[in-house]
């Protein structure tokens, strides 16, 4: 992210504040123990980026690290504000009340979630914390971007300091309906904490509408088709489906060095007639051992062969201090294990397992060589994954199967849909996926293309920004 000036106070003069859960770079220590400071891979910061460093903005975010704080300091022409967290905080706000309350909750409680009243102090007390770091450097009547479910009380918090301010909020996972909702012990509290905002922005309607109605029944609000009175004020909920940079990423698919490592992981791989991929990270939500039961049952059949069908599935370690995560991990290996102990012959394994996170030029590559590629979530705000497969076919080949509960799946409709849920469903469309005749791929494939690049990441930031500005 460029140079990077340390030690600078916060100065209350930026037009555009960012505020998330982590700050737009990532810590690295080289091997001679020097420290020093790297953009982070995220969409995210590719996206906002621009935004913030073309108008002189700041970012407000954690380090990742617990402890103290590292001094302000400036970064691509972005002024970052750490935001400190405690060991203990880091427990309570992050993996307890964040990711073993909210994110269960929010994703249909595919888990069943915890709440602990510990854990909702802490939440609220850090949240407290990312509110007053944004009002310390927030110019007289600038414009604040709060993202994603860990700050869900940032907006009222922020407003009550600097009623001055236009406050975006945008929630990157889904977001549940009344019946689902109204089990969190701090639900109204949340609804009041979102209503601090001018703009709400989710990734459906169906989400914007679920707050809509929570906001109706919980707190009697008036509210007229996606609008909430509140305090005064009219507060907007609307859906800004996320995207990716999908000319950035066709460009890194159609490059020289991408195309012959697509080349050699079919060779390494034993030439199989046919690659299906997973890409995921490792999450009970992402419905991965239902694509593994599917590939099984269908070589137990006999429909599909192994080694001349492989699956390769790619799951990025997540939240390995959170039991549910860590119980997962060892399901997904046993199953992995039982399958390739019966289907794998001296030729090479039935599956390809990979427990890590790998360079996006390696999944581009993956993406380039896959003949299916299967995404399978229980419920997921949007998938990204699906969008990047889509962007890296330029050479109109390859299938997509996708889960009809994806966000992505309102968008990338020439897809091959399917209920995560009903696994006969799943097995018959990720036949019709391998088999499919190339004209018809090249169909699909071209129609979600021209999805992608229409809507992608400038076009989300850009519209959620537009709208921002509209509701001064």
């Amino acid at each position: 992210m460029g140079q990077q000036t340390h030690g600078q106070q916060p100065d209350a003069d930026s037009p555009v504040v960012v505020v998330a859960n982590r700050l737009p770079v990532d810590q690295v220590t080289e091997p001679d123990g020097t420290v020093h400071w790297q953009r982070s891979p995220g969409g995210l910061v590719t996206a906002l980026e621009p935004f913030v460093a073309g108008r002189g903005g700041a970012w407000v975010g954690w380090s990742g690290s617990a402890g103290a704080a590292p001094e302000p300091f400036e970064s691509g022409g972005i002024q970052l504000m750490p935001v400190e967290l405690s060991e203990e905080e880091v427990d309570g706000y992050y993996e307890g009340m964040s990711n073993a309350s909210l994110w269960p909750l929010y994703h249909d409680v595919v888990e069943k979630p915890e709440y602990h009243r510990h854990w909702w102090d802490t939440y609220v007390r850090v949240n407290h914390r990312f509110a007053d770091r944004a009002a310390e450097v927030a110019a007289e009547g600038a414009i604040v971007w709060v993202h994603d479910y860990q700050l869900q009380l940032v907006p009222a918090l922020l407003r009550q300091r600097r009623p001055d301010l236009t406050i975006g909020f945008f929630l990157h996972i889904p977001f549940p309906p009344y019946e689902l909702f109204t089990q969190l012990p701090w639900r109204s509290a949340i609804i009041e904490g979102l209503l601090g905002a001018d703009l709400i922005g989710f990734q459906q309607p169906a989400a914007a509408s679920n707050f809509v109605t929570l906001a109706r029944r919980l707190h009697d609000l008036t509210t007229k088709g996606n609008t909430v009175s509140y305090d005064g004020r009219t507060v907007t909920a609307k859906a800004f489906p996320i995207s990716i940079d999908a000319r950035a990423f066709d460009q890194l698919a159609a490059s020289p060095e991408v195309l012959a490592r697509a080349s050699a992981i079919r060779e390494e791989l034993g030439h199989p007639d046919k690659i299906v991929l997973g890409v995921d990270r490792l999450d009970y939500t992402k419905g991965i051992a239902v694509r593994l039961e599917a590939f099984e049952e269908l070589l137990e059949e006999g429909q599909l062969e192994s080694p001349s069908t492989v699956l390769v599935q790619v799951a990025t370690p997540s939240r390995e201090r959170v039991e549910h995560y860590v119980t997962m991990r060892e399901t997904i290996e046993q199953q992995v294990g039982h399958i390739n102990g019966i289907y794998s012959t001296i030729a090479g394994s039935a599956v390809r397992y990979f427990n890590q996170s790998m360079p996006r030029e390696e999944l581009a590559a993956l993406y380039r060589v896959a003949d299916v590629m299967l995404v399978t979530p229980y419920r997921d705000g949007m998938n990204l994954v699906a969008k990047e497969y889509v962007a890296a076919r330029g050479d109109l080949r390859g299938a997509l199967v996708l889960s009809e509960f994806a966000g992505a799946a309102a968008e990338l409709r020439q897809a091959f849909l399917v209920n995560p849920h009903d696994i006969a469903g799943v097995k018959a469309q990720l036949l019709r996926a391998l088999r499919v005749e190339p004209a018809e791929a090249a169909r699909r494939m071209r129609a979600m293309r021209r999805q992608v690049f229409r809507h992608d990441l400038d076009f989300w930031a850009n519209s959620f920004f537009d709208s921002l500005k509209a509701q001064v």
